[in-house]
């Protein structure tokens, strides 16, 4: 069975950065999709960012376009989501996933996040200060 083991949350003011890591053990990311997730305080859990390798393909959510890029380390077997420009908005426990569901690349996350389906780790923290 797949374990996923976020790391990287932390406190940061308005502007800066952060590198979420999810390091996956049981699988690798030849055959499936890495996802990010977040779910602000009170609010629904949201699909933020995904990877495909093959075949290739990412895709983000508009709100963190051209701030957030997902990435992945075969090597280390590790996902990636580095964060930049951080808005107090972008306070959230944020998750990684893993699944095989076949949608498109830009129709993935909001099906997976309803579904909920795959592996997903247990989540790290992010505030952002303003």
């Amino acid at each position: 069975e797949a374990q996923l083991v976020e790391s990287g949350g932390g406190l940061v003011q308005a502007g800066g950065s952060l590198r979420l890591a999810c390091v996956v053990s049981g699988l690798t990311f030849d055959d499936w999709t890495i996802g990010w997730f977040r779910q602000a305080p009170g609010k629904e859990r949201e699909g933020v960012a995904c990877m495909r390798l093959d075949p290739s393909g990412t895709y983000y959510i508009a709100s963190v376009k051209g701030r957030f890029t997902i990435s992945i380390d075969r090597a280390k077997n590790t996902a990636y989501l580095q964060m930049n420009n951080l808005k107090p908005e972008d306070t959230a426990v944020y998750s990684c996933a893993v699944t095989t569901y076949p949608a498109p690349i830009d129709e993935l996350l909001e099906e997976w996040n309803l579904s909920g389906g795959g592996y997903w780790g247990q989540g790290t923290r992010v505030t952002v200060s303003s």
